[in-house]
């Protein structure tokens, strides 16, 4: 490991630190004791496991929302000079540990209150953000994900999981072609229909669903059963009740059951929102020209739709390298995105956010 800046160290030894979604609480602990020494007033960890921290005890809360546990897996945990590599150098320890720096940095106007939050099990339940959503009603809010840098982004698709089941007490195959079948093509006929309704769509990525199959199990042992989990990402203008329509409709066809496991609305902000405008300034000021993103997957994003204040994601890395062997970011673009979020805190409180 090369010396390197205490900015760049702080995410270097975070990203060392497992933290798959359910098992983050060392990552948490060494977060949580790190934080003082980089300006944060307050820290703790809570209830559901997520690290908190706070500046300043005004009335108009902003809030810097980023997530600490990661998927499994990636390439060996390095640093030099230019890059650091590992789980989570993208998705998205390099977007909270930008956030922790430069809130801690942040100038507060009066009246005003910095509050971050590492929230737990983003990549599967969101429990962390779930958990914060009703003790908190922020002004404004800036969603740690990365987003290229120079890039701002306002949108994500929403997502549905489901499960398609069925099981019986066994019967010849030549007479009745048995569960594993039946929940096959239940799940062939919506992914069927959800691919013809996108390529009918020809529009960007965010207007248009997609559908995948997550996992398949099936035995035929006297007793015959299946299951397979699905997904499906809802496009801006459409509901999860849609969708929840049409695995209704393929399921009852082929006589087989259905769970929804999970749902959460598409969200899309608009583009002069305070928050999008702090961090387009910030862009341009500092470094580069902003660029605004829509993105096919669904983050926490969608959750701190709730608290219906301006809102955008925005951090350091290449989206493109999210869960992949290749996950890495630029010591130089991680440094720059400190500064631009720095400049974006302290653009907001100069916004008119009533």
């Amino acid at each position: 490991m090369a010396m390197a800046s205490k900015e760049a160290s702080l995410l270097f030894h975070l990203i060392s630190i497992p933290s798959i979604s359910g098992h983050e609480g060392k990552a948490c602990s060494y977060l949580a004791s790190q934080l003082p020494s980089l300006g944060w007033d307050d820290t703790y960890i809570d209830e559901a496991g997520n690290v908190v921290a706070s500046r300043g005890d005004g009335k108009n809360e902003i809030v810097l929302l980023g997530h600490i546990d990661t998927v499994e897996g990636g390439p060996e945990v390095k640093m030099d000079d230019d890059f650091i590599w590992g789980r989570g150098a993208v998705d998205a320890k390099g977007p909270l540990c930008a956030m922790a720096v430069a809130g801690g940095r942040a100038k507060l106007d009066p009246g005003f209150k910095l509050t971050l939050i590492a929230a737990v099990g983003e990549e599967s339940s969101s429990k962390g953000t779930l958990y914060r959503i009703p003790l908190h009603s922020p002004k404004a809010c800036i969603v740690g994900e990365p987003s290229n840098t120079y890039g701002i982004t306002i949108g994500y698709r929403g997502c549905l999981k489901a499960t398609i089941k069925a099981q019986d007490n066994g019967a010849h195959r030549s007479a009745d072609e048995g569960p594993l079948t039946h929940v096959t093509l239940a799940a062939a006929d919506i992914l069927n229909f959800i691919r013809q309704e996108s390529e009918a769509l020809q529009q960007a990525v965010i207007f248009r669903p997609s559908g995948a199959i997550i996992s398949m199990s099936g035995r035929e042992m006297g007793r015959r059963t299946a299951e397979i989990e699905m997904e499906i990402r809802i496009p801006v203008g459409s509901t999860p009740e849609q969708y929840t329509s049409l695995i209704e409709k393929c399921t009852r066809k082929h006589g087989v059951e259905f769970e929804i496991i999970f749902a959460i609305k598409p969200h899309l902000v608009d583009k002069d929102n305070p928050v999008v405008r702090a961090l387009r300034k910030a862009v341009r000021n500092h470094y580069g020209t902003p660029q605004l993103f829509v993105k096919s997957g669904t983050a926490d994003f969608n959750h701190a739709a709730a608290w219906n204040c301006p809102l955008a994601a925005y951090g350091p890395g290449d989206s493109s390298l999210d869960h992949g062997m290749e996950e890495h970011v630029s010591v130089k673009d991680y440094l720059k995105s400190i500064d631009i979020l720095e400049a974006a805190v302290c653009s907001i409180m100069s916004y008119d956010l009533a």
